[in-house]
């Protein structure tokens, strides 16, 4: 049998209950069996400033990009702060389109945002995908995933109880594994 085709994702939330926290850990129990997803953690990431860069990138960025190179695509979860996506995102965003290479460019991506809110992070996601057009990542425009009133979506462990939004992310996991075998 073939190799799993390898997914990465990461939140911009660096809360430990965050509501796409915990729909990236949804979604790896929704993927079909060909598929795997890795969470990444970003919070150790430093706050970009090109005198860190110049002074060598540090390792923790190193692995953040060796992780993204090595994937067949990227599962990004954006929550929304102040109708955009959070700095911790932008930051690891910024620090992956870097240096020699973009690990992001041409990379299948797809977005899904919560939001305690009734847009369900539209806002922050559409922001988002301006930067990644920046970034030349490829991403899915259908189907869309707004995770609204995310606080009614979820058990209090975290586990995702809504028949609805479970669809919706696995019809986005879906077209994801499609974008990577085409």
């Amino acid at each position: 049998m073939a190799d799993k085709i390898k997914i990465v994702g990461f939140t911009g939330s660096l809360r430990k209950n965050s509501y796409n926290l915990a729909a990236l850990r949804a979604a790896a129990t929704l993927l079909p069996e060909e598929a795997e997803l890795e969470i990444l953690d970003i919070s150790a990431l430093p706050f970009f400033n090109e005198d860190v860069e110049a002074e060598g990138v540090p390792e923790v960025v190193h692995k953040f990009k060796e992780k993204l190179a090595a994937a067949d695509a990227v599962l990004l979860a954006t929550p929304e702060y102040n109708y955009s996506l959070p700095p911790a995102l932008k930051n690891a965003l910024d620090w992956a389109s870097r240096g020699d290479y973009n690990p992001l460019a041409n990379k299948p991506t797809a977005i899904m945002s919560a939001s305690i809110g009734m847009f369900g992070g539209a806002r922050a996601q559409y922001h988002l995908r301006q930067v990644c057009v920046r970034l030349n990542a490829q991403v899915l425009n259908q189907p869309e995933v707004f995770i609204a009133n995310a606080g009614t979506k979820f058990a209090e462990d975290g586990t995702l109880t809504d028949e609805r939004t479970q669809n919706s992310i696995k019809r986005l996991l879906k077209a994801l594994i499609e974008k990577v075998k085409a």
